[in-house]
C-alpha cells in the first residue's frame, strides 16, 4: 500500500434491518427457553438440560469476549501497531463481559438454591460422612471446591475481566481525543497488568467452571486447552465480523494485509489447540488411569460421532482450507467458512465439555446419558447469538472505527506483509 494513504473517518450505523435479525435471532432463544423451562416442569432430565444449554454458550461467548481483550493487551505490550484498523472489534466484543457476567450469575444462583445439577461437588450430601451419598473423593476436594470461594472467584473473576475491558477501551477512546503518549502509557500499564491476571484466571476460571463439572476427573492441560479453544474461537470471530464490515462499506483503511494476519493468526492457534488436544489425549491414553480415562472413555461411548466430527472441524478444516496464503487474503468464500465451521466446531467442544457431566444420570448404579446434541441446542444458541451480536453491534456504534492518535497509526495504515 501506498504511504501516501490517507486517513479516512468511519463510523458505524446500526441499521435498523441489522437490529431485526437480531431480535430474530434472540426470539428463536426466547421460543426454546419457553419450550425447555414448560418440558422441565415435571421432567429433571430437561431442567437440567436448560440450564446446562445455558452454560455452554454463555461460556463460549464469554470465551470470545475476553480472550479478544487479551488480543488487544498482548499486541500492544508487544508494541504491535498492524491491528489498530481492526482494534475496534475486539475492543466491542469485550463488552459481552458484563451480561456473560449476569448470566453466570444465575447459574451461581442455582448452584446456591440446588434448581440444577449441573455442579455435583455443590450437593451437600456428597461431603456429608453420615450419608449414602457420601463421596470421599470429592470430600477431599472442599477445600477449593465450595460455594463460598468458588462464589468469590466468579466475582473476582468477572471483575478483573470487566474493569480492564472497559479501561483499555476507555483509553483507547481517550487517545482519540490527544496525541499525547502518557495516554498510550498508561494503556501499556493496563495491558501488562491484564496479562499477568490473565495468565492466572484464564486457567483457573475453565476449573472452575468447566472442569468441576466432572468432578472425579482433572487434567494438568486444561487450563491451556480451553484458552486455545476460546482464543481460536474468538479469531474467528474477528475475521468474521472484519469481513461483514469490509462488505458493508465499512472498515475503509482495513486491507488484505490486515485481514491476512488476522486469519494467520486463527490458522496458528488452531494446530496449537489441536497439539494441546493431542497432548491431553495421548498422555491420559497412555497411562491408563481410571480416574482419567473415564472422560474420554464417556465420550468415545456415548457421543463417537460428535467426538470425531468436533476434531475434524477443529484441525483438519482450517488446515487444508487455510493452508495456502490465497484464501487468507479474500474478504470472503472460503475464508467466511472456514471461520464460521471453526466457530460451530469449538462450540461442539464445549458441549462436550459441558454436556455429558452435566446432564448424567445414574440409574441402578449405572450412568446414562440421556441428552444428545439436537434442535433444542441449535435453537438456544440463536439467541445467545442473537444478544451477542445486539451488545456487540450497539457498542461498535459508539466509537469511531478508526482510532487516532495512536504511536502506531501510521505503521497500521500502510501495513504491508
Amino acid at each position: 500500500m501506498s504511504s501516501g494513504m490517507t486517513y479516512v473517518e468511519d463510523r458505524f450505523t446500526f441499521s435498523t434491518k441489522l437490529k431485526r435479525v437480531t431480535y430474530a435471532l434472540m426470539g428463536i432463544g426466547v421460543i426454546f427457553l419457553i419450550i425447555g423451562i414448560v418440558s422441565g416442569i415435571n421432567n429433571p432430565n430437561w431442567a437440567n438440560r436448560v440450564w446446562a444449554d445455558v452454560l455452554i454458550n454463555n461460556h463460549f461467548l464469554l470465551g470470545i469476549a475476553f480472550t479478544s481483550v487479551f488480543f488487544i493487551a498482548a499486541h500492544t505490550i508487544g508494541y504491535g501497531g498492524w491491528h489498530l484498523m481492526i482494534a475496534r472489534i475486539p475492543q466491542a466484543l469485550g463488552m459481552w463481559i458484563p451480561i456473560a457476567g449476569l448470566i453466570m450469575l444465575v447459574i451461581v444462583i442455582g448452584n446456591w438454591l440446588h434448581l440444577h445439577h449441573i455442579y455435583h461437588w455443590a450437593d451437600p450430601a456428597v461431603t456429608d460422612p453420615g450419608s449414602e451419598h457420601y463421596d470421599p473423593l470429592i470430600a477431599d476436594k472442599t477445600n477449593f471446591l465450595n460455594l463460598p470461594f468458588w462464589t468469590f472467584r466468579y466475582l473476582l473473576y468477572f471483575g478483573i475481566w470487566g474493569f480492564f475491558a472497559w479501561s483499555l477501551r476507555k483509553l483507547s477512546l481517550a487517545q482519540d481525543m490527544t496525541a499525547s503518549l502518557g495516554t498510550y502509557r498508561r494503556e501499556k500499564v493496563f495491558s501488562a497488568i491484564f496479562i499477568v491476571l490473565f495468565a492466572v484466571s484464564s486457567s483457573t476460571q475453565s476449573w472452575d467452571f468447566i472442569m468441576s463439572i466432572d468432578t472425579h476427573w482433572y487434567s494438568t492441560l486444561f487450563g491451556w486447552y480451553n484458552f486455545a479453544t476460546m482464543f481460536v474461537s474468538g479469531l474467528a470471530a474477528m475475521v468474521l465480523l472484519t469481513i461483514f464490515l469490509k462488505r458493508q462499506g465499512y472498515l475503509k483503511n482495513v486491507t488484505q494485509e490486515h485481514l491476512h494476519d488476522l486469519a494467520k493468526f486463527m490458522f496458528g492457534f488452531s494446530i496449537f489447540w489441536t497439539y494441546l488436544w493431542f497432548s491431553q489425549y495421548m498422555l491420559i491414553w497412555y497411562a491408563n488411569l481410571g480416574e482419567e480415562t473415564v472422560y474420554f472413555k464417556t465420550r468415545l461411548d456415548h457421543y463417537p460421532f460428535l467426538f470425531f466430527l468436533m476434531f475434524f472441524i477443529n484441525f483438519f478444516v482450517p488446515f487444508l482450507g487455510l493452508m495456502s496464503a490465497k484464501p487468507k487474503r479474500k474478504f470472503g468464500g472460503r475464508l467466511v467458512w472456514v471461520a464460521a465451521i471453526v466457530l460451530f466446531g469449538h462450540w461442539l467442544d464445549f458441549f462436550l465439555m459441558v454436556i455429558p457431566g452435566a446432564t448424567k444420570v445414574m440409574s441402578e448404579g449405572h450412568a446414562e446419558y440421556p441428552v444428545t446434541l439436537g434442535i433444542f441446542e441449535l435453537g438456544f444458541l440463536c439467541g445467545f447469538i442473537g444478544l451477542f451480536l445486539y451488545v456487540f453491534f450497539t457498542w461498535l456504534s459508539k466509537a469511531s472505527l478508526v482510532p487516532r492518535n495512536h504511536p502506531f497509526f501510521k505503521e497500521s495504515l500502510v501495513h504491508h506483509v
